[in-house]
């Protein structure tokens, strides 16, 4: 995946950062209609696709064909589909990103853990939480302070949650993958442990090494050294990039992914980094290509949209992009974090740019 603007100077830094933004936002949106890792399997995406004469995918997802699918997929389709889509729809993968940014907006990069929860007690409505981060809300509302709130009463601490939250610290960390792991586990550790924090730290790992990589494979190369090698998650990416490498074709990889993680559930961090991993690595450095094959590995279809979107958008820069993408966003976001309903997208850039170069 080639960059189109150089990091080095400060427009081509400003292009790569807007890059992420809209490629998360994007990816988020295409994955949406079909979050429900249970009902939108790999194949029935595929049928979905075919039936639309989609296939292959190069822009959002066409409206149902039918009403026994239009009843199958997310309510908010109506608002992600294409000819639909008039800016972002509101959804906790793209409210954590905000989160994040106004977090280090706010405490800068020595921010705590405890200040990533005061933050949330302040401007996320618990009922836009979920999993791991709902048990963590509640702990945190009863009184209990990190780690404990990862650990009480939350049978979801190795889910994807903490991973979806992580781009924004590698978006301020271009070329420092370490000091993204640094920051994406503090964040990390207030709802989760064990895998679930190594996919947050890998993701923010993921997203900062795209700033300098080459390639899509180089950027995994680099975030998995951030994470312990004998995890399952480390495990398992390697497991991604040795099928790539031997030429297993993309549905014969995630096939075999899928029996090799049998068991762990559609929300579970490892069979989603997978999904992300095959994405980009099959991807071979085409914006477009790279979300449709993350979104049709199915599983959490709209945060490993988002996630393998930011990659994607981070090395190619905003500029490259394609417009089918970008352009029904119409610069706006829609959020449930207070006081950033409607903000603009380049604003959200822009601040985070002024982070990344403060740091530099």
């Amino acid at each position: 995946m080639t960059a189109t603007t150089d990091v080095t100077t400060a427009s081509g830094l400003a292009d790569r950062i807007l890059g992420g933004w809209l490629g998360r936002i994007a990816g988020n949106m295409l994955g949406k209609p079909v979050e429900q890792g249970e009902v939108w399997t790999r194949d029935r995406i595929d049928r979905y696709l075919r039936a639309t004469d989609a296939l292959p995918l190069t822009d959002y997802l066409p409206g149902p064909p039918t009403e026994v699918e239009e009843r199958a997929l997310r309510p908010e389709w109506r608002h992600c589909v294409r000819g639909r889509v008039h800016g972002s729809c509101r959804d906790d993968d793209v409210d954590y990103a905000i989160l994040g940014l106004h977090l280090l907006e706010t405490h800068g990069f020595g921010f705590s853990t405890e200040q990533v929860g005061d933050l949330w007690l302040l401007r996320l409505p618990y009922l836009q939480t979920f999993t791991a981060e709902r048990a963590a809300y509640r702990n945190l509302a009863n009184g209990l302070r990190p780690p404990l709130t990862a650990t009480y009463e939350n049978p979801y601490q190795e889910w994807i949650g903490a991973l979806i939250r992580a781009d924004v610290h590698g978006w301020v960390s271009p070329g420092a993958p370490r000091r993204a792991a640094a920051l994406a586990r503090k964040d990390a550790v207030l709802s989760h442990t064990g895998n679930g924090v190594y996919g947050a730290m890998w993701a923010a790992a993921l997203v900062a090494a795209a700033f300098t990589a080459g390639t899509a494979r180089e950027a995994v190369d680099e975030a998995l050294a951030v994470v312990p090698a004998s995890s399952r998650l480390a495990r398992t990416v390697r497991r991604v990039t040795s099928l790539h490498e031997s030429g297993l074709p993309w549905e014969d990889t995630l096939a075999t992914l899928e029996e090799e993680t049998a068991g762990l559930g559609w929300i579970h961090t490892v069979p989603n980094a997978a999904v992300i991993t095959a994405g980009l690595l099959y991807g071979a450095g085409d914006f477009s290509r790279s979300v449709a094959l993350t979104v049709r590995g199915g599983l959490d279809t709209d945060s490993n949209g988002a996630t393998a979107g930011s990659v994607a958008g981070v090395m190619c820069g905003a500029a490259a992009v394609p417009d089918q993408w970008k352009e029904p966003l119409e610069d706006t976001v829609r959020s449930a974090v207070f006081g950033f309903d409607g903000v603009r997208i380049s604003e959200l850039a822009e601040r985070t740019l002024r982070l990344a170069q403060a740091e530099a």
